[in-house]
């Protein structure tokens, strides 16, 4: 502003040179110098204003840019929470559908365990142990001290589950192990060395009465299906350190192994 000032006073003096060399009168030669100082304050409020529009126009920009940045920001939210959704949507899918399949594994478990169970007529015990069903046959029934061959009672009592086990297509089709088991005596020399050859023996017995031919009078079960083995007295049930836990630890078991569609804990089942 003073730069215009000082471009002015010479020009307001030349002026009044000009004006009174011309003969223009004071009060003349006062309007033009009105109107110059008019002129020049109008100047200078339209600098200021032309300032202001251009601070006003680059707060404008910069607004405009946060709301931008503020947009995307809000749509990479709005996309990021979509994305959680789903993904908690297809979580609870799978559960739900989990879910549905462990309460069909149960059923189904449920339904082999009540199929079994109908042993518990002919004094076997059904129980439900390491994840699998087993029926348990006590050794002292089945055999002599120290022999692998089936006593006549032992005989009558495999016979009658291998009818059982026939009568039921479900059962035929399924795949058992027969597992022999020992107590904790020594059992030395013979033809069978220790417990854990007199328990195989034992099983295989059991296995070649269950899958032998009516005709020859065996229980007629499908070989395919069956297997022995022998765990001497490595497997207990019960304490060894008395004569009635010897007892329940002499025994032979009936083993349903599971399918991969009923593979779960059978403790939600119980014994």
């Amino acid at each position: 502003m003073r730069g215009v000032a000082e471009t002015i006073r010479p020009l307001l003096g030349l002026s009044a040179f000009i004006f009174f060399g011309c003969g223009y009168s004071q009060e003349e030669l006062d309007q033009h110098i009105r109107t110059a100082e008019s002129l020049r304050s109008d100047l200078a409020t339209e600098r200021a204003l032309r300032k202001k529009a251009e601070a006003d126009y680059a707060d404008a920009l910069e607004e405009l840019e946060n709301v931008r940045r503020d947009g995307e920001q809000k749509a990479l939210s709005l996309s990021t929470a979509q994305a959680d959704l789903e993904t908690q949507q297809r979580a609870i899918a799978e559960y739900a559908a989990r879910l549905e399949q462990l309460e069909q594994m149960r059923i189904r478990f449920e339904a082999l365990r009540e199929k079994l169970v109908g042993m518990t007529s002919l004094g076997l015990k059904v129980v439900v142990r390491d994840n699998r069903i087993i029926i348990q046959l006590p050794g002292d029934v089945l055999f002599d001290s120290g022999s692998d061959r089936l006593r006549k009672e032992g005989q009558e009592i495999v016979l009658s589950v291998a009818k059982i086990l026939k009568n039921d297509p479900d059962l035929m089709k399924r795949q058992f192990q027969v597992a022999g088991h020992t107590d904790n005596r020594p059992f030395k020399g013979g033809m069978f060395q220790d417990n854990w050859g007199l328990s195989a023996m034992r099983a295989r017995s059991v296995v070649e009465l269950l899958v032998r031919s009516e005709e020859e009078g065996g229980g007629g079960l499908p070989a395919a299906n069956w297997s022995a083995a022998g765990y001497g007295s490595e497997d207990p049930v019960a304490d060894n350190s008395t004569e009635e836990g010897r007892a329940k630890n002499r025994r032979v078991e009936l083993v349903a192994e599971p399918d991969v569609r009923e593979m779960l804990d059978l403790k939600t089942i119980g014994d």
